[in-house]
């Protein structure tokens, strides 16, 4: 009998950073995803690809790795890596699934994403972020491509990353979602408020995601009571260098201004 499960390609930008001496994140981000429960229950197999910049030393533990497939790209950025990603991983999956290597997913993360891509085109979600210590810090309800999953045809007909943008291509990729019609529903936790007006008051960012994330967007509440996605928050982020450094803030906010006027807005 014919296997019915879904061929996901998970595509893992990396500049492969490590935790310790003995690992890198890229490998407890994959292990995360290899923990899942729809693996367990056959919904799913997964295959892996690492893009990596164009001078990226891959240490031989990893090289020897059969399950990764590595992806160099000919320039050093995150738009870079994932595009090498994505022209490794061409069209021979049902979906595409992206994970930053610093990012984990919870056991449950593909058996709530996969089943909401039964009514959707494209899935997002909410993140848990957490310090270096493993502290959390709060729920952050922008949807990073951690939490995004897509059928293959979504990102054929989205496209690839914009090489032009350093600090924001995630949300120029989702203007770009929102044009093209494709429903999309966004994945909260089971304590996330029940309407824009209480989102307004207590997770406005969620209301951002209701306002700028496109006409075709929907919210769905899941039944667990913290986010799908860890994410790590650490010095080396560009979030934290952008908060201190003037000229990145400059470039970030030059980014947003290219983003309003395109799009009259920046998307979520």
């Amino acid at each position: 009998m014919a296997s019915t499960a879904l061929s996901i390609g998970v595509i893992i930008p990396s500049r492969l950073q490590q935790i310790g001496p003995n690992e890198h994140f890229v490998e407890r981000a994959i292990a995360s995803a290899l923990a899942q429960t729809a693996l367990a229950e056959g919904d799913a197999s997964l295959a892996f690809i690492v893009g990596i910049d164009a001078d990226a030393d891959i240490p031989p533990r990893l090289a020897a790795r059969s399950d990764i497939v590595w992806a160099r790209s000919d320039a050093c950025s995150q738009a870079g890596a994932l595009n090498a990603g994505i022209a490794a991983a061409g069209d021979r999956f049902d979906c595409i699934a992206f994970l930053e290597d610093d990012d984990r997913w919870d056991p449950n993360y593909l058996t709530w994403s996969l089943g909401a891509l039964k009514r959707y085109g494209f899935v997002s979600t909410t993140q848990l972020e957490v310090d270096e210590n493993g502290q959390i810090i709060r729920i952050n309800d922008f949807p990073t491509p951690s939490g995004w999953m897509m059928p293959f045809d979504t990102l054929r007909r989205v496209g690839c990353f914009d090489p032009a943008m350093r600090w924001h291509l995630d949300n120029e990729w989702l203007g770009r979602l929102g044009e093209s019609g494709i429903r999309r529903c966004h994945l909260v936790d089971a304590m996330a408020p029940a309407n824009i007006a209480l989102a307004e008051q207590v997770r406005p960012w969620l209301a951002n995601v209701v306002r700028f994330g496109g006409a075709n967007l929907e919210v769905t509440r899941h039944t667990m009571l913290a986010p799908l996605v860890t994410r790590l928050v650490h010095s080396r982020s560009g979030t934290a260098r952008i908060a201190v450094d003037p000229v990145l803030t400059q470039q970030s906010q030059a980014e947003y201004a290219r983003l309003t006027h395109r799009y009259g807005r920046i998307p979520w």
